[in-house]
């Protein structure tokens, strides 16, 4: 097993969930934030960080405890300890940012059924230590964090001609209102998928052709 203190490795497991093995991207985890809330680009940033919280913390404390925990109650405790960070982000944003709280609203609670959070207390913080157990789960959060504000950005500047409330196009603009709303998110999705998965395929051809 690799040395917590092993800084390219902790590199190598950073770096992958930002592109390599992206969460939405790549794994396509998190469909449900990742469709409903990002009709706008502060709203996906919201929802991205407020998951990055809840899955840097709760990985951390996973790992710290791996030797601890009961197999047989791996899970249920696993989504106790998500559930203690959501409350606090969920009261956290309730007390100081009122206005995203209301936009969010239940999905900041649905966090805890996120299957790239439990996902990554499974298969990677309960089997490692806690230096590779953060760099993983700072990654993958902000390899989600990425995904929603791409997908939140794209949908406000086409579907109201703003971005972060920033009007761009002036009041001659007349916005595609379907891209605010649930069909816009699913043909943002399927054309992000498409312009990742070509990039990732010219990756691989022009690391595969003889130099």
């Amino acid at each position: 097993m690799a040395d917590s203190n092993d800084s390219p490795v902790m590199g190598k497991e950073f770096l992958k969930g930002l592109w390599k093995e992206n969460p939405v991207f790549v794994a396509v985890l998190g469909m449900c934030p990742s469709l409903a809330v990002t009709n706008s680009a502060i709203n996906g940033i919201a929802m991205g960080l407020a998951s990055t919280f809840v899955l840097i913390g709760s990985c951390a404390l996973v790992s710290l405890l791996r030797n601890v925990i009961p197999k047989p109650v791996r899970i249920t405790t696993y989504i106790v300890i998500i559930a203690t960070f959501v409350t606090a982000v969920d009261f956290t944003l309730e007390a100081f940012l009122p206005a995203i709280h209301k936009e969010l609203g239940a999905f900041i609670a649905l966090i805890v059924v996120n299957c790239l959070i439990l996902g990554r207390q499974e298969a990677f913080a309960s089997k490692h230590p806690i230096g590779l157990a953060v760099a993983d789960a700072t990654g993958m959060g902000l390899g989600f964090t990425f995904a929603l504000l791409s997908l939140g950005g794209i949908r406000e500047v086409l579907g109201n001609g703003s971005l972060f409330g920033i009007d761009l196009f002036g009041a001659g603009y007349e916005p595609w209102i379907i891209m605010i709303l649930p069909p816009g998110g699913f043909f943002t999705l399927g054309f992000l998928l498409l312009i990742f998965s070509w990039v990732e395929q010219r990756r691989k051809l022009r690391t595969q052709q003889p130099s």
